[in-house]
C-alpha cells in the first residue's frame, strides 16, 4: 500500500462535501486512471479543454506544461529526474506555476456510480532541486487545491488544500487524496486542480497518478476454521474445499451486499454464481486459486467492480508436488584433489534435500542444490517446496566417481661424478610425462638437480612424483693421524664418507680405538662405492706421559709398532734440547734417569726417524 499522507486542510464549503484524506476501508478496480503515458521523452498535449497552460516539449517556463519523464535539460535547478515511485512510472504532467494563481487542470470524470463513496487520489512533487541554491530559502514551495464537482459544474462536492509542498535534495513524490460520496442519479464529477501560489522562484511541479476508485467498509475474508486469511495445502492432500467468511467493518455502509469473485492469477475475476452471502464454502479445488469478495451498499453496484469495493484476494495455494531435479551431471574426480559438489537445478520456489538412497535412506543435507560428499558413491536429490511441509519430488542420482592413484613416495638418489643414473616412475601400466619431456617410465640422468614424472592415469587425473639427486661427495684422504692407540683418517673434504683400516669392513666413522701398532692401510670411499682411496702408513703407540714408580704401568718410555717398520733412531731431549738419551727404536725404553739419577718430573720431547718414513717429533709428560 502507497505512504500515506493526511496533510490535507478540510474546507466545508456544504453539509454534502466528502471526507479529506485517503478511503481507509476497501477500495474497488479504478474507474479512472490518468497516468499521462508510459514510456520515455516528450508525450502528446492534453488539450485546451484540460488545461489553458501553454503546451511545449522542453523544460516549460511560466504558464507552460509539459508531458515527461525528462526533465531538468534547460532548467538547470530542477531535479534531472522523476522517481519510479508512482503507482505507473513513466511520464507526468510538469507545470511551471504561472505567476497569477488559479486552475491549471479540469478533467470530466464519467462512468461513477450513484450513492457510492469514492477516493480521488494523485502523486504531487516539487520539482525543483534546493541544493542548486538558485532560489532563496528553498524556493516558492506547492501549494495544491483539489475540488470535486457535480457534472453540471453547478455543486461543489468535496475540496481540499495540500500542505505546503518544499522542495528537496532529492526528487520524492509525495500522494495525497481525498474522500467523496455520489448522490442518487450521480455518475459523473469534474475534477479541477489551483495552483494556490503565485510563480517566481520555485513553485513547479510534477503530477502523476490521478486515480478514482470506489470506497467502502473495510473488509477482510478469512478461513472459519483457522481465521487465516490463506490456505497452503499439499498436492498429495487436494482437493480440499474451504469454508470463507467476509467481514466488513461497517465504516462506510449502512447496509452491506456481497458477490463472491474467483480468479486463477489474483489479476483477472469472474463471479461465483450464486454466492452473495457473507459466508462462502467452494467446490473441491486441486489447484492453486483465489477468491475475494466485492462488497456494496446497494445490490446494483455489484454488478461492477468500479462501483463496490473488494477485499484483499484470499488464497488458497495448492502446492504442486516438484518435478524431479535435474543433475548438471555425475562428477568425476581423481584421489589427489578436492571432492567437488554435486549439483542440480530446480524450479522457482523449489529447494533440494540429498539422501543416501533412491528411497528412505539417511539424510545428507537439506535445502541446497549443490552438494559435497565425502567418499565416491552415488547420491540422490530430492526437490521440495520452500515453505511447504509437503511430498517431495522423485530423486535423482547423481553419482561422484574418485579415481584411485597409485601409491607412490618421492625418491632421493646419489650421483656417482661422470655417470648415468637410472630413475623410475615406479610402477607399471600408465602414461608418464617428465619433466625432462621424455615419455619413458625409466630415465638415465647424468646431472644432480630435481627431477618429477607425472604418472597419467586418466586425461585429468595424474600422480606426480618427485626425485632428488645430489651428487656424491668426493672421496680423498688428507692424512692418518695415531693418538696414543686410536687412529683417525682425515679426509680433504667433509662429507658422508665410509672408512676402513682392512678394506672390508667399512664403518661411518673415521675413529678407530685400540689398534696395535704396525703397518697399515686407510681406505676411505663414498656411500654409492662410487670412488675408493686408500693411504698406507705406520701406526706407531707412542706414550703421552711415563710415572717410574716400579707398578708395572708407564714406568718406561718405549715404543709399541715400532718393530714392524725398517731402521729406526729415538732420541730423548728435554726442554732445553739437551740430548738425554738415543738408541735404535726396537727395544728402546727410558725409565726417566741420567747415569742413575732421577730427572724432575716436567715435559720431555722426542724425536723418531724411520727409515723411508718422515720423522715424528713431539713431547710426553714425566710424572713422579
Amino acid at each position: 500500500m502507497k505512504i500515506l499522507f493526511f496533510f490535507l486542510t478540510l474546507f466545508c464549503l456544504s453539509s454534502t462535501y466528502g471526507q479529506l484524506g485517503f478511503c481507509e476501508g476497501s477500495k474497488g478496480d479504478p474507474i479512472f486512471h490518468e497516468d499521462f503515458g508510459q514510456g520515455s521523452g516528450t508525450g502528446d498535449e492534453l488539450g485546451s479543454a484540460i488545461t489553458s497552460y501553454t503546451f511545449v516539449r522542453q523544460d516549460p517556463q511560466d504558464g507552460e506544461y509539459t508531458i515527461s519523464d525528462d526533465i531538468g535539460n534547460q532548467i538547470l535547478s530542477w531535479h534531472d529526474y522523476l522517481p519510479s515511485s508512482t503507482t505507473s512510472g513513466g511520464r507526468a504532467l510538469i507545470v511551471n506555476a504561472d505567476f497569477t494563481a488559479g486552475r491549471f487542470y479540469r478533467k470530466d470524470i464519467s462512468g461513477l456510480c450513484e450513492k457510492t463513496t469514492y477516493e480521488f487520489s494523485a502523486f504531487l512533487m516539487n520539482i525543483y532541486d534546493r541544493n542548486s541554491n538558485v532560489c532563496e530559502n528553498g524556493g516558492i514551495p506547492n501549494n495544491v487545491k483539489f475540488e470535486i464537482w457535480d457534472q453540471t459544474d453547478s455543486f461543489l462536492i468535496a475540496s481540499g488544500n495540500t500542505p505546503s509542498i518544499n522542495s528537496t535534495s532529492a526528487p520524492q513524490w509525495q500522494q495525497f487524496a481525498l474522500t467523496f460520496q455520489t448522490e442518487p442519479g450521480q455518475d459523473a464529477v469534474i475534477l479541477k486542480m489551483f495552483n494556490n501560489g503565485q510563480g517566481g522562484c520555485g513553485n513547479d511541479l510534477a503530477i502523476d497518478d490521478i486515480i478514482f476508485r470506489s470506497c467502502g467498509d473495510l473488509t477482510t475474508v478469512s478461513n472459519t476454521e483457522t481465521g487465516e486469511s490463506e490456505l497452503i495445502v499439499c498436492e498429495e492432500n487436494s482437493p480440499v474445499s474451504v469454508s470463507l467468511q467476509a467481514n466488513a467493518d461497517s465504516s462506510v455502509y449502512e447496509e452491506q451486499f456481497y458477490q463472491w469473485q474467483v480468479s486463477n492469477d489474483g489479476e483477472s475475476w469472474s463471479d461465483v454464481q450464486g454466492a452473495i452471502t457473507e459466508n462462502f464454502q467452494s467446490p473441491l479445488i486441486d489447484t492453486s486459486v483465489f477468491y475475494r469478495v466485492l462488497v456494496a451498499e446497494d445490490p446494483n453496484n455489484l454488478n461492477s467492480n468500479f462501483c463496490s469495493s473488494a477485499s484483499d484476494p484470499f488464497e488458497l495455494r495448492v502446492l504442486k508436488t516438484p518435478a524431479s531435479p535435474v543433475s548438471e551431471g555425475d562428477v568425476f574426480s581423481c584421489q589427489n584433489e578436492p571432492i567437488p559438489d554435486l549439483e542440480v537445478t530446480v524450479r522457482e520456489g523449489e529447494t533440494v534435500n540429498w539422501f543416501s538412497r533412491e528411497t528412505g535412506g539417511d539424510l545428507l543435507a537439506e535445502n541446497t542444490t549443490r552438494f559435497r560428499p565425502e567418499a565416491a558413491g552415488t547420491y540422490y536429490a530430492e526437490a521440495i517446496k520452500i515453505g511447504g511441509d509437503c511430498a517431495g519430488s522423485r530423486r535423482t542420482p547423481v553419482t561422484l566417481t574418485i579415481t584411485s592413484l597409485p601409491e607412490i613416495q618421492d625418491e632421493t638418489h646419489s650421483l656417482c661424478p661422470d655417470s648415468v643414473k637410472s630413475l623410475s616412475a615406479g610402477v607399471t601400466g600408465f602414461d608418464y610425462r617428465w619433466s625432462t619431456g621424455e615419455t619413458t617410465e625409466t630415465i638415465n640422468i647424468s646431472s644432480p638437480g630435481t627431477y618429477s614424472v607425472d604418472i597419467i592415469i586418466s586425461n585429468d587425473c595424474y600422480v606426480t612424483k618427485q626425485f632428488s639427486v645430489s651428487l656424491v661427495d668426493n672421496a680423498e684422504i688428507q692424512e692418518v693421524v695415531s693418538n696414543e692407540e686410536n687412529i683417525e683418517i682425515i679426509g680433504v673434504e667433509l662429507g658422508d664418507f665410509q672408512y676402513s683400516l682392512d678394506g672390508i669392513n667399512y664403518q661411518p666413522s673415521p675413529v678407530f680405538n685400540s689398534v696395535p701398532g704396525g703397518v697399515y692401510t686407510a681406505y676411505m670411499k663414498d656411500n654409492e662405492s662410487c670412488k675408493i682411496v686408500s693411504l698406507e702408513f705406520a701406526h706407531i703407540v707412542i706414550p703421552k706421559m711415563i710415572s717410574p714408580n716400579n707398578d708395572g704401568y708407564n714406568d718406561v718410555f718405549q715404543l709399541k709398532g715400532i718393530e714392524f717398520l725398517g731402521a729406526s733412531e729415538i732420541h730423548i731431549f728435554n726442554r732445553y734440547g739437551r740430548l738425554l738419551k738415543k738408541g735404535n727404536g726396537e727395544g728402546f725404553k727410558w725409565d726417566g734417569t741420567v747415569n742413575t739419577v732421577n730427572l724432575p718430573a716436567d715435559d720431555y720431547w722426542y724425536r723418531i726417524r724411520i727409515e723411508g718414513l718422515p720423522d715424528k717429533t713431539g713431547h710426553f709428560s714425566l710424572i713422579r
